[in-house]
């Protein structure tokens, strides 16, 4: 159930009014913590779009992020098959956990999890400009710098192959990416457009016999 009305119709809270709700990385797929909702603080997750949950040590409602900066957007909200446990499917600000870890279960985001943060930095980067970063440099350069860097990148990567060189191979491909990734941003096209280009690849020539 999607529709914010039939969950909260539709719930089972416990004898304390409260429910058990799953946190979850939308882009990693990890699970980012465990927490409690009563009525509250469900209805205002479905309606700010933002994580809220019940304490029970502290007995009070408490806004995830509120204090730390580390809000989570909500991305889905679903309920298991008896209605008594919540997934929250959310895109995280930043750490999960209080002790400053991205996951209360001790996980850190895979490859394709760090690329999706690398690529929103490099998208916060693109709007806000900072003085003294090198991708607002390549940005305010524009897409003639950018390409230029990508080429240079990939040729440099082709060198350090060609040389037989592990080490240069990674810091070479490592430029590659970024670079790739800041054209990418420049060019308003997302990670999840590339994936998607991958599967239907990967989906079309699985299908061959």
């Amino acid at each position: 159930m999607s529709n914010n009305s039939d969950i909260l119709d539709n719930v089972k809270f416990d004898s304390r009014g409260l429910v058990p709700a799953i946190v979850q990385d939308v882009r990693t797929r990890e699970v980012l913590m465990l927490a409690y909702m009563d009525q509250e603080s469900l209805g205002l997750t479905l309606e700010k779009g933002e994580t809220y949950f019940y304490s029970r040590s502290r007995d009070e409602l408490w806004h995830k992020g509120a204090t730390s900066g580390n809000v989570q957007t909500v991305r889905r909200v679903r309920m298991d098959c008896d209605f008594d446990t919540m997934l929250i499917e959310v895109t995280p600000q930043g750490p999960a956990c209080h002790k400053n870890t991205y996951s209360c279960f001790g996980v850190e985001p895979q490859l394709e999890g760090f690329l999706n943060k690398l690529y929103e930095l490099i998208e916060t980067r693109k709007q806000e400009r900072p003085e003294g970063s090198y991708t607002t440099y390549l940005f305010d350069s524009g897409l003639d710098k950018i390409l230029k860097k990508v080429g240079e990148e990939a040729a440099e990567t082709i060198v350090a192959a060609k040389n037989q060189a592990p080490g240069e191979l990674v810091s070479e491909a490592s430029d590659l990416i970024y670079h790739l990734l800041v054209l990418l941003v420049e060019q308003g096209i997302s990670l999840g457009d590339v994936t998607d280009e991958l599967k239907k690849r990967h989906a079309s020539k699985s299908g061959r016999s």
